[in-house]
């Protein structure tokens, strides 16, 4: 299924090409500015980009889920890429890439198939000219993504599966594909791991890669380190380890995380991680959608509101029955591996209350599964 990449990209396989680029030696020269701002400054910053050659990250509020807008400004050209396009059940991402009066896409990302990474990529498709879609080559079995692939299919969109080591030059910002080097069981840590520079300034984004992926990245060698850190998994103590924190290294971490969401998000061992090393840390629960605004030298944090990070996320993370595997479900009451391959199947809900659309799952048995208190929907 993989085509060939567009004419304006340029892929250099190894970083063989790019000897004479040290990724190594970004100089303690970046300035941080925070400031408050609310939507209509917002407004106002993105109507200045567009005369400036700059790049502007927007970490966009999706509550429980994940989409990231990168607008590149070189040349009086912009270009616009998407990570991962949010929630199923909503239209927020669709509804501010309108108010940002794009109608051009230039790649679309997509780190991991869960609903909650792919699951407006059909309305973004139907709704914007869409150039170019990657993923990671994993398949799923839900109504969301078999629409997501109808939708490519239908629209002729170029298709493309980066492999760990591409590197890919668009415009003067550089992507490194860090992970996955091969498929796992896990969809989580199967996400697509990159690594963004800007001139002086780079990011690094990992979707909701967990332990077991970060440690197969640092394992790898590969240059990690990253000004801009988008916390793995919304902030669970299930990525974003003390040693893969340390490779990267980071001035300012950042999270897309639901407000009151039932897992916990961020946990408070993340929390507590990242205040430990004295990182300004960012949410999208807190502080609504945040922008990096970056010249390749210095950037600036803008945030939609206001926010204080409270230390209420405690407690045991429930099992989203739209993302969690087969293995994982069965710690569900009554779910045993019959009842989870029907589950996937039938994914995504919109309620745990959906699960009776299992057949065999009726009222008793959904009672059951509700007071227990470990099946939940969403992120």
């Amino acid at each position: 299924m993989r085509k060939n990449i567009v004419a304006y990209l340029t892929l250099v396989i190894g970083l063989l090409i790019f000897s004479g680029c040290s990724h190594d030696s970004i100089e303690p020269t970046t300035k941080i500015d925070d400031k408050e701002i609310d939507n209509s400054d917002i407004q106002k910053v993105d109507q200045q980009a567009t005369s400036q050659s700059t790049l502007k990250v927007h970490y966009i509020d999706v509550g429980q889920a994940d989409a990231t807008l990168l607008q590149l400004v070189d040349q009086n050209e912009t270009m616009n890429l998407l990570i991962d396009t949010g929630d199923w059940n909503a239209t927020d991402v669709v509804t501010y890439l309108y108010s940002k009066n794009i109608k051009d896409i230039d790649i679309v990302t997509v780190t991991h198939p869960h609903a909650d990474h792919i699951g407006q990529l059909e309305k973004i498709i139907e709704g914007f000219s869409v150039t170019e879609v990657w993923m990671n080559g994993e398949t799923a079995t839900s109504q969301v993504f078999a629409n997501s692939l109808e939708a490519i299919e239908k629209r002729s969109i170029d298709y493309y599966e980066p492999e760990v080591g591409d590197v890919f030059d668009i415009g003067p910002l550089e992507i490194t594909i860090l992970h996955p080097d091969s498929l796992t069981g896990n969809t989580n840590n199967n996400s697509l791991a990159m690594r963004l520079q800007y001139g002086e300034i780079s990011f690094l984004f990992t979707g909701d890669a967990e332990q077991l992926a970060e440690n197969a990245i640092l394992a790898s060698g590969a240059n990690i380190q990253a000004n801009i850190l988008h916390l793995g998994h919304h902030g669970s103590n299930t990525s974003s380890t003390s040693d893969f924190l340390q490779a990267v290294n980071p001035e300012i971490a950042i999270y897309s995380a639901g407000v009151d969401n039932s897992y916990g998000h961020p946990d408070v061992e993340v929390v507590d991680r990242i205040s430990e090393r004295d990182v300004p840390l960012y949410g999208t629960d807190t502080h609504g959608t945040i922008i990096v605004e970056t010249d390749g030298k210095t950037y600036t944090v803008m945030t939609q509101k206001q926010g204080t990070l409270s230390q209420q996320s405690v407690g045991k993370s429930c099992l989203d029955i739209n993302t969690a595997n087969a293995e994982e479900l069965q710690e569900i009451t009554h779910i045993g591996p019959a009842f989870a391959k029907a589950l996937i199947e039938l994914r995504p809900y919109r309620t745990v209350d959906e699960l009776t659309n299992i057949k065999g799952v009726g009222p008793g048995r959904l009672h059951d599964i509700k007071s227990q208190g470990l099946a939940c929907v969403g992120g």
